[in-house]
C-alpha cells in the first residue's frame, strides 16, 4: 500500500469523526458556536501534528484526545480570566447623569441631596463588593484606602496605565449599581 500523502490521510483517516467530534464538543461546551469553534481547532491542531500520528493506530482516539485536552485547556483559561463585560457602552459619569436628570424633572432638589437620601452606605459596600476582583481590588485600593496610582501599581503588580482603566471601569460599575439601587429604593 502507498504512503498517503497528509491531505489523503486527513481525509480518510480525521474526516469520518466528524459529527463524532461536534456531538462531543456541544455536550462539552452546550453552545453550538463553542462547539464549532472547538471542532475546527481540533482539526487545525490535528491537521498541524499529522506527521505525529501514526498510520494504523486509532485516528479517533487521537482525535478525541485533542478536542478534550483543548477543552481542558480553555476551561482552565476561562477560569483565570476575569468575567469579560463590554465597557465600550459604558457611560461616563452614569450616576451623575442619571441625578441631573432627576434634578432637571423636579424629582429632587439637587443631584447631591439625591446621592445623601437614596444611597446608604450599605449599597455602597455591597456595589464594590460586588465587583470582579481586579477592579474590586483597585476600587478599594484608591477610593477606600485612598492609596496613589503608584501604590496600587506596586501593590498589585501592574502598570499605572492598568490602574487607572480598572479603577474607572472598577467606578463606572459602581455607578451603575448605585443607580440600580436608587430605582428600587425609592424614597
Amino acid at each position: 500500500m502507498a504512503k498517503q500523502t497528509p491531505d489523503e490521510l486527513f481525509e480518510t483517516q480525521f474526516l469520518p469523526h466528524l459529527d463524532a467530534l461536534y456531538r462531543a464538543a456541544l455536550s462539552m461546551t452546550r453552545n453550538p458556536q463553542d462547539a464549532d469553534d472547538l471542532v475546527q481547532d481540533t482539526f487545525l491542531r490535528a491537521f498541524q501534528f499529522i506527521d505525529k500520528f501514526q498510520v494504523g493506530t486509532n485516528a479517533r482516539a487521537w482525535l478525541f484526545r485533542i478536542l478534550t485536552n483543548l477543552f481542558i485547556n480553555r476551561y482552565r483559561r476561562a477560569k483565570r480570566e476575569p468575567e469579560k463585560t463590554s465597557y465600550d457602552e459604558m457611560e461616563d459619569f452614569f450616576l451623575y447623569n442619571r441625578l441631573q436628570d432627576a434634578y432637571v424633572s423636579g424629582k429632587s432638589d439637587t443631584p447631591e441631596a439625591a446621592v445623601l437620601n437614596k444611597v446608604q452606605a450599605e449599597a455602597i459596600h455591597e456595589a464594590i463588593g460586588n465587583l470582579p476582583d481586579e477592579y474590586r481590588e483597585t476600587v478599594i485600593l484608591a477610593d477606600v484606602n485612598e492609596l496613589s496610582y503608584l501604590e496600587i501599581s506596586e501593590i498589585l503588580e501592574v502598570p499605572i496605565g492598568t490602574v487607572r482603566s480598572r479603577l474607572s471601569r472598577g467606578r463606572r460599575l459602581v455607578q451603575r449599581a448605585l443607580w440600580a439601587f436608587t430605582e428600587e429604593n425609592p424614597r
